[in-house]
Parts: structure tokens; C-alpha cells; sequence
């Protein structure tokens, strides 16, 4: 039986559409400051940027002075970050084969997406060149409990079947240092940090952009998602989505 062209593999990220991401999305980058400052690029090191997406924050850190080679591994986005002056391959990052060519690697509100995540964490360490660093933020541990349920709840009154399987490692701290631990890295700083956030587009327009990928593999079809967005909405009662995050930074031992 060949796969069913409307659900991508369980691997995958969600699908993205850059424009509505641009839109909807731009909280994204707009919080991912504090990471960035963690990060605390220098001019003139070399950058990798790990799920650039649409390259805002990547052209925060080419703004501080530093090079960035950026990977995704959505089209859409990749071709968003290369017009907007981002270097940006396209590309898993589980497949990556940088060896050693990095003083640094940043990654924001990506990590949670990519659930081959042992793979990920060593492609990571290889990249970077002795004593350096990776930092970011990623989905925690209880990361958009409370809006994933009311999604989940509003499918199973429809008819539909969510999804068994997840498409999200939303970790605790424990477990992510060990992964990262495992891969090689040291001096791990992970913690978990609430953070309600208001959506300025609304619980519809984030579920549809999103929950894209959840709605495929529940086989909702196009034109109901939009009805089930507001019905969702109206489950949650507010704007604020409950999100949890995962700041961390690490080093590569020199």
C-alpha cells in the first residue's frame, strides 16, 4: 500500500506555509530574543542556525556581526530565509554532516519538531569546533497542554481520530540534558520556563497554521479546518496559549 499523500512521515516537522507563518508566526521570533541573548553572537564567528525557518532571527545574529549558515528542512521556509539575505540549505537536521566548521549553534522553537532527536543532538556536537557552544529554546515539558487537548477534543466530537503518535518532543529538562549529554556535550543549562503567550491573530489562526501537519494526519479536510479553529477558540476562551519553554545552553568540550 503506497502512503497516503495527505499525511507526512512521522519524522517530518508540520507542514509550513511561510506566508501564513510570517503573519501568524511572528511571536515566534519576536520572544526568541532571550535565546538569542544567551547565545550572545560575536562578529565575525560562524553561525549554524538549526531550523532557520524564515530566517528573522538568523539575520539577528548576521546583524551582530556574525556569519550564519542556516538548515530546514521545509522548501517554503528555506526559500523565505534565503530572500530575506540568510545562507540557507535545505536540508534534515538529523542528515546534517558539518564537521567541525562552527564556533556556535542557535536553534529556536525547532528542536521540538524534530523527533529523531539522538541523531539531531550528534549532528549538532559534530558541527561545532572544540569548546563551542549551542544554545536556543525549544517546546518544554506541558507545552500547549491545555490548547492541545481542546483540539483534541474538538476532533473526536467531529468524528475524527487525532493522531496516536506524536509530532512533538516537548521535553523535560532532565530529559533533554541527558539526550544532549549522551551526544557529548557538557556544562548543560536547561530549565523550564512558563510562559503564557497572547496571540494577536487568535486561537483559530494558530491552530490552522500551526496544528497543519496534526489536521493532515487526522484527515480533516481544507475547508473544514477553519470552523474547527473557531470552535477550538471558543473551547479555550481567551487568546493566551499556555506555552512552556525550554531554554538551554551547552558546550562542546575543547
Amino acid at each position: 500500500m503506497g502512503e497516503d499523500p495527505l499525511i507526512p512521515p512521522i519524522t517530518s516537522t508540520s507542514r509550513w506555509v511561510a506566508a501564513d507563518y510570517s503573519k501568524v508566526g511572528a511571536f515566534v521570533a519576536e520572544l526568541g530574543g532571550a535565546a538569542l541573548d544567551l547565545l550572545d553572537p560575536k562578529p565575525g564567528e560562524r553561525i549554524l542556525d538549526v531550523g532557520c525557518g524564515e530566517g528573522t532571527l538568523s539575520m539577528r545574529i548576521i546583524d551582530r556581526g556574525a556569519e550564519v549558515v542556516g538548515v530546514d528542512n521545509s522548501p517554503e521556509m528555506v526559500e523565505a530565509a534565503r530572500a530575506a539575505g540568510v545562507y540557507a540549505e535545505l536540508m534534515d537536521a538529523a542528515n546534517m554532516e558539518f564537521d567541525r566548521e562552527f564556533d556556535a549553534a542557535f536553534s529556536n522553537a525547532s528542536l521540538h519538531w524534530m523527533l529523531d532527536k539522538e541523531r539531531v543532538a550528534s549532528a549538532i556536537f559534530n558541527a561545532l569546533r572544540l569548546g563551542g557552544r549551542f544554545a536556543g529554546e525549544m517546546g518544554g515539558e506541558g507545552n500547549l497542554a491545555k490548547l492541545r487537548e481542546a483540539l483534541d477534543d474538538e476532533l473526536v466530537i467531529r468524528g475524527y481520530v487525532p493522531p496516536v503518535e506524536a509530532t512533538n518532543w516537548y521535553a523535560s529538562a532532565e530529559d533533554f540534558a541527558d539526550v544532549y549529554e549522551d551526544a557529548g556535550f557538557d556544562r548543560i543549562d536547561a530549565r523550564l520556563i512558563d510562559r503564557p503567550t497572547p496571540l494577536d491573530h487568535g486561537i483559530a489562526a494558530w491552530v490552522t497554521t500551526f496544528r497543519k501537519g496534526w489536521l493532515d494526519r487526522a484527515r480533516v479536510p481544507e475547508g473544514e479546518r477553519q470552523e474547527i479553529g473557531a470552535a477550538v477558540a471558543d473551547r479555550v476562551g481567551s487568546n493566551i496559549a499556555d506555552y512552556v519553554r525550554l531554554r538551554f545552553i551547552m558546550r562542546k568540550p575543547s
